[in-house]
C-alpha cells in the first residue's frame, strides 16, 4: 500500500532535542482504518512509513506506505499509537509539520487523505542534507528569476564528489543563453551559497528549442 496527497483529534508529537520538536496529526478514524489494514497483512510488526519525496519542492509527494520490520531507517521517528506503530522517515519530519492523516467513511467505503501543507516549503539550516540546501537555493533564489522567461531548473540528482546534475526546462530549454545562465547564475550562486558544492552539470537536450526564450 502507498497513498500519496498533495498537501483531531489526536495529535501527535515526538521531542528530538529540547528546542525542536515535530507534530503530525493522525485522526481516530485513520488509525483504526490503518490498523485494520495492518492486521490483514498477517504479518507480526508491520507498521507504516509516512515520507516525503523531493521535500521543500514543488514536485513533494507525501507519502504512506506498509513497513515491515527491518524495512524502517535507523534515524526515522517512531511513534507507538494504541493500535498501531508509524515510522516517520527523518529527513521529511520538520516538512510533516502540520500533517494531517483521516480517514472518511461514505458508501463505496471511504478514503484515506493525508494533508501536509508545509511539504513543499523549503525548511533547511546548515546541517540539511547537502539534496535539501541545493533545492531550498533553487527554488527560493534561482527559479524566481528565471520565472520571468518561463523557465526552471531543478535537481536531477547528486554526485559522490558533490557536483550536482541539474536540468532546465520551459523557456530555458533549449536557449541560446543557456551557457551564461548555467554558469554566471545557477553555478555561481550555488557555489557562494553552499561552499562545499564540487560543481553542476547539466542534462538538459537543449537541441529541442520548441519552447526557448531566445
Amino acid at each position: 500500500m502507498t497513498t500519496t496527497a498533495e498537501a483531531q483529534d489526536a495529535t501527535l508529537t515526538q521531542d528530538t532535542t529540547d528546542d525542536d520538536k515535530q507534530g503530525i496529526e493522525i485522526t481516530p478514524s485513520a488509525q483504526d482504518y490503518l490498523a485494520e489494514l495492518l492486521e490483514k497483512q498477517e504479518v507480526d510488526g508491520i507498521a507504516v512509513r509516512i515520507f516525503i519525496t523531493q521535500p521543500g519542492t514543488p514536485y513533494a509527494e507525501t507519502c504512506l506506505a506498509y513497513c515491515r520490520p527491518g524495512e524502517e531507517e535507523a534515524d526515522d521517528v517512531a511513534l507507538e499509537l494504541e493500535k498501531l506503530r508509524v515510522f516517520l522517515e527523518k529527513n521529511s519530519v520538520n516538512f510533516l509539520e502540520e500533517a494531517v492523516v483521516d480517514f472518511n467513511a461514505d458508501r463505496m467505503g471511504g478514503q484515506l487523505t493525508i494533508k501536509a501543507p508545509n511539504a513543499k516549503m523549503p525548511k533547511v539550516n546548515a546541517d540539511s542534507p547537502l539534496e535539501d540546501r541545493v533545492n531550498y537555493v533553487l527554488y527560493s533564489e534561482i527559479n524566481p528569476g528565471l520565472a520571468a522567461h518561463g523557465g526552471e531548473v531543478r535537481l536531477v540528482e547528486l554526485l559522490d564528489d558533490n557536483i550536482a546534475v541539474l536540468s532546465f526546462g520551459g523557456g530555458c530549454q533549449g536557449c541560446a543563453a543557456v551557457d551564461i545562465t548555467l554558469k554566471h547564475g545557477v553555478e555561481r550562486t550555488l557555489l557562494e551559497r553552499i561552499p562545499e558544492m564540487g560543481g553542476i552539470r547539466d542534462v538538459t537536450d537543449h537541441s529541442d528549442t520548441t519552447n526557448a526564450y531566445y
